[in-house]
């Protein structure tokens, strides 16, 4: 990187940068996140929640920020990935596999994520999130995915990019 970039704007969460005439978005504070691919005896865990950037629901994998509160801002990734999975879903996990860095939409974004694979999946509650999240767990069989992710399309709901390779092995 550069050392000509222009902090444009700075809010609690994100970055706005400019580094010569290309304008891009960062995380804040060093906040990472972590995606976890949870599947448990052929059906994967996806969660649905309103995105306010486009205004509608989206169906995504679980997912959440590292290091996002000033008394964690050292968390562990692995920690965090699998705090997040039982908020969202509902469910531990008894590993959490790294399965390395990911950048999901590298000409706009710095932002990576970390991806890790759930495993040992044990139901502990009902999920839904936390605070106002709103969460809604949907429990998908792989052989049914592409039909799932069709009807909540038609139904308008906004399709997270991560779920193109699980669309890819059915």
């Amino acid at each position: 990187m550069s050392e000509n970039i222009e902090i444009m704007w700075e809010g609690r969460f994100i970055t706005a940068k400019r580094e010569g005439e290309w304008e891009y978005v960062s995380r804040s504070r060093g906040i990472r996140a972590a995606v976890i691919l949870a599947i448990d005896a052929g059906h994967v865990l996806l969660v649905e929640q309103y995105r306010v950037p486009l205004g509608k629901n989206c169906i995504e994998l679980p997912a959440g920020l590292v290091g996002d509160h000033d008394d964690n801002n050292d968390e562990d990734s692995a920690i965090a990935a699998a705090r997040e999975l039982e908020e969202e879903t509902g469910y531990r996990a008894e590993t959490m596999k790294d399965c390395g860095e990911f950048y999901s939409s590298p000409g706009m974004v710095s932002e990576s994520f970390s991806l890790f694979k759930a495993g040992g999946l044990v139901k502990v509650s009902e999920g839904g999130g936390t605070g106002g999240e709103n969460i809604t767990v949907h429990r998908v069989a792989l052989a049914e995915l592409d039909n799932f992710v069709e009807k909540r399309r038609r139904e308008g709901a906004g399709i997270d990019v991560k779920l193109l390779l699980l669309l890819q092995l059915g």
